[in-house]
């Protein structure tokens, strides 16, 4: 981690106008990462621009108050020669979005944050960290390395990042370090059942019942170590939801009694994007979304695959069921 914030360090003083953006289809943990980031660099005086490939969704906006991520569209035409291009909460640049990727052509140097598993080489010379619980966590270590004193609105932005991408501290990446960075948060002003509250969302009852449509069509095989869940547009348009309102209905499978991996199957015009989730150690499901064509860490993960759901969920159930023998 020495070696990380070093790296930081240096590529933040030579840098002054500075880029950053996140993957697209962003969550909460690339989002927040990239507005407290954004923040901090500002209090240094430096030139700084959020950019995604899409606007912000409405409901991340609260975590922006000062209107800082801007799409790709609305900026496109007044940005040349960037100093530095940092690319918060994935290591791949084919994930950050088609026309983001044009900034790196007019970028002098590039630097990764985040906390995915990457190649040694890659970790070697960028700010990647796998065993930190989210990206918030090291951004925020890297913001404390560099003298900024993070205020409420980076506090409110990283401490959410972290609650998603821990899925409210469950996941076994978090660590001591997770709840030190927590703590120092919430001395900045966080208070945790807002915090909550507003990332999760008051639901209406047509969210419950989407839902409870959902998990009553809820499936395992034979042994019941494996289960799953499906969806698509049109039951979710049906029940007036989102698909971002869908993320966490996995986790419901997790309380099973022999489950070791948990998937969702949701489908999305032709292809179908599938999570994982590991409710075992010794389950790897970021192995399994790898050999699947995707990626993510060991207990949770994802892949999209072409095809539709009656064909998709068979084939990656009997997949699923393969590994899982092998790793036995």
């Amino acid at each position: 981690m020495t070696n990380a914030i070093k790296r930081f360090q240096d590529r933040i003083n030579k840098a002054q106008k500075i880029v950053i953006t996140t993957h697209i289809h962003p969550d909460a943990d690339g989002i927040g990462s990239e507005i407290a980031l954004c923040m901090a660099l500002e209090k240094m005086g430096k030139e700084v621009y959020c950019i995604n490939e899409e606007p912000l969704f409405d409901r991340y906006k609260y975590l922006d108050p000062k209107d800082v991520v801007k799409s790709y569209a609305e900026l496109k035409d007044s940005l040349d020669k960037i100093d530095l291009l940092i690319v918060t909460d994935t290591n791949s640049l084919p994930r950050i979005g088609a026309n983001v990727q044009e900034l790196v052509l007019k970028s002098h140097d590039l630097l990764f944050i985040d906390h995915h598993p990457c190649p040694k080489e890659l970790a070697a010379i960028h700010c990647i960290d796998s065993n930190k619980a989210a990206t918030g966590e090291l951004v925020a270590e890297l913001i404390e390395s560099i003298d900024i004193e993070i205020d409420k609105d980076m506090a409110l932005a990283l401490y959410t990042s972290i609650i998603i991408d821990t899925s409210s501290f469950r996941y076994p990446t978090v660590t001591g370090n997770t709840h030190k960075v927590i703590s120092k948060l919430l001395d900045a002003g966080v208070s945790p059942p807002q915090a909550f509250n507003r990332i999760n969302g008051t639901k209406k009852v047509c969210y419950m019942k989407l839902l409870g449509t959902v998990l009553t069509s809820s499936q395992t095989n034979d042994d019941e170590s494996v289960a799953w869940i499906s969806l698509n547009e049109e039951l979710i348009e049906k029940h007036s939801s989102e698909a971002e309102d869908t993320h966490g209905f996995i986790n419901h499978l997790l309380i099973l009694d022999n489950i070791k991996v948990a998937c969702m199957f949701r489908q999305i015009g032709d292809k179908v994007k599938v999570s994982f989730r590991a409710a075992k150690d010794n389950v790897d499901v970021g192995i399994m979304a790898q050999a699947l064509g995707g990626g993510g860490h060991n207990h949770s993960a994802a892949t999209v695959v072409d095809g539709k759901l009656d064909k998709v969920i068979p084939e990656i159930i009997d997949k699923v069921e393969t590994m899982l023998r092998f790793n036995d």
